[in-house]
């Protein structure tokens, strides 16, 4: 299920010149990565701060976030995977399933060993999101509750990315895993909020509108909003602004304390009037501090002034959500 993740930025650089006649790659990008501090470990953490957590695992360029509210636990998206089920060259890539679900047994299962989770967010059908579900939920000793996973539909997809990625096929094996273990699938899902223990939980973009033309599957991705006691917090999975998702969706999302940056921080996310809107205080990459994402750290930090967080570079990030807008972020929490 892996596809090559500097390809998947390279192709929405593609389809940016295309559409705006603008060219990310150019000679003005800086070589050199922004200098951000580093991070206090988790060993350093008092955990009693709160109970309501956000665990962002280290799965290189890929998502994997479990959500910790009052002992209750989800997921949204579960890393890349070492699968290739069409012998692609391009796609044989170091996979995180191991990882994930090592570090669920770890610190989502009970007194007997069980992980259950409440639900689960395939955000959309790349495999550097929904890689590592079916090994997941394959294992005997996790359960899930439902699943929020929007279906994929390869006719609106551009033809580079259903000819050269596995969407298809890692949206199929996920589906599979999931009626395997007869898992509800909500696959046209709405902004209704629900309860993830103390925190408020709501889906957005689970209508994108209609596209006018072939998009890239990030196009279809769901965001995540996380509210508990005056805090909040917007997980954008690989939300960008190429079609203009992100300026649809800012004025619904609002003012946030934390927001898990979208699709890694590639060129076509993170404009600045979506991080005007938002205004984060903290701002996680699920990846590493690297050339690909020099742009949009240059305008978080120049909007926002944001302390910055990368999966990659810091060994995870564990979020504790304190009240009104007090979050503290640890790193090596593997």
């Amino acid at each position: 299920m892996a596809h090559s993740f500097q390809s998947k930025c390279a192709l929405s650089l593609a389809f940016l010149t295309m559409l705006t006649g603008f060219s990310a790659c150019t000679s003005k990008q800086p070589e050199m990565p922004v200098s951000i501090p580093g991070v206090a470990s988790v060993k350093e953490a008092d955990l009693s701060f709160s109970a309501d957590r956000i665990h962002f695992l280290n799965t290189d360029n890929s998502d994997a976030i479990l959500l910790e509210s009052d002992g209750h636990f989800a997921m949204v998206d579960a890393g890349e995977d070492t699968d290739n089920p069409r012998g692609l060259p391009g796609l044989d890539l170091p996979g995180f399933e191991d990882r994930v679900l090592a570090y669920l047994k770890a610190h989502a299962a009970d007194a007997d060993g069980k992980v259950h989770l409440d639900f689960i967010v395939g955000t959309h059908a790349h495999s550097d999101h929904l890689g590592g579900f079916d090994t997941i939920l394959a294992d005997p000793d996790v359960s899930v509750g439902r699943a929020y996973l929007k279906v994929y539909d390869s006719s609106v997809i551009n033809e580079e990315e259903v000819r050269e990625w596995d969407n298809q096929e890692v949206y199929d094996q996920t589906v599979a895993a999931l009626e395997a273990k007869n898992v509800p699938i909500i696959s046209e899902p709405d902004n209704t909020p629900f309860m993830l223990g103390n925190c408020r939980i709501t889906l957005l973009n689970t209508e994108d509108p209609v596209p006018t033309g072939k998009v890239g599957e990030n196009d279809q991705s769901l965001g995540v909003l996380m509210e508990t006691n005056g805090t909040r917090v917007f997980l954008a999975g690989d939300m960008d602004d190429l079609t203009g998702d992100e300026t649809r969706l800012a004025p619904q999302i609002g003012k946030v304390d934390l927001l898990k940056v979208g699709h890694h921080g590639c060129e076509g996310s993170s404009t600045p009037a979506f991080l005007q809107t938002l205004m984060p205080k903290i701002c996680v990459f699920t990846t590493g501090e690297y050339n690909h994402n020099v742009l949009s750290r240059e305008r978080i930090q120049d909007i926002c002034h944001a302390k910055m967080y990368f999966t990659a570079r810091d060994g995870g990030v564990l979020a504790l959500l304190g009240e009104n807008g007090d979050v503290r972020c640890y790193g090596q929490i593997h």
